[in-house]
């Protein structure tokens, strides 16, 4: 799974002009399901999202996590993630997981983070759906993340 992760004041996610996610502070998470990407992968990445020290402690420092803030989670589908543009100039997608598979492991993901967080308000885009995502991104603090650590 690779996961482009942002700190937020706010963020939301519409389809067809309706808004079907809306957080205050807390991650946007645009996530892709890759080939090869299973449940153990997934449930990494949710403890490793989950503890990651991206918010301020009082003194200014990342010391706190979206946990120790009760922030709010908003997850994105975005099968382009998993785009190589190292040849040519159109990017190949052979390394994302196929739909059927990958709607499957998305919706397993959001439900673990849902599940593990459960204090905290944790929305969603529409698996499949052409979105369209505004954010204000707090920092801005931007992390990639990837299940198989290649970054």
């Amino acid at each position: 799974m690779r996961v482009v992760l942002q700190r937020v004041s706010r963020a939301r996610v519409s389809v067809d002009d309706q808004i079907v996610g809306q957080i205050d502070k807390g991650i946007l998470l645009i996530a892709a399901v890759m080939q090869h990407d299973t449940i153990e992968d997934l449930r990494d990445m949710v403890g490793k999202i989950l503890n990651l020290r991206i918010f301020s402690d009082q003194d200014g420092k990342m010391n706190l996590s979206v946990l120790d803030i009760s922030g709010d989670i908003l997850v994105v589908s975005q099968f382009t993630l998993a785009g190589d543009c190292r040849k040519g100039r159109r990017p190949s997608y052979s390394d994302a997981a196929r739909p059927e598979e990958a709607a499957v492991l998305y919706k397993t993901f959001v439900e673990s983070l849902a599940q593990a967080a459960s204090h905290l308000k944790v929305e969603q885009g529409v698996f499949q759906a052409h979105m369209h995502v505004d954010l204000v991104n707090d920092g801005p603090v931007t992390l990639l993340l990837d299940s198989k650590k290649i970054f």
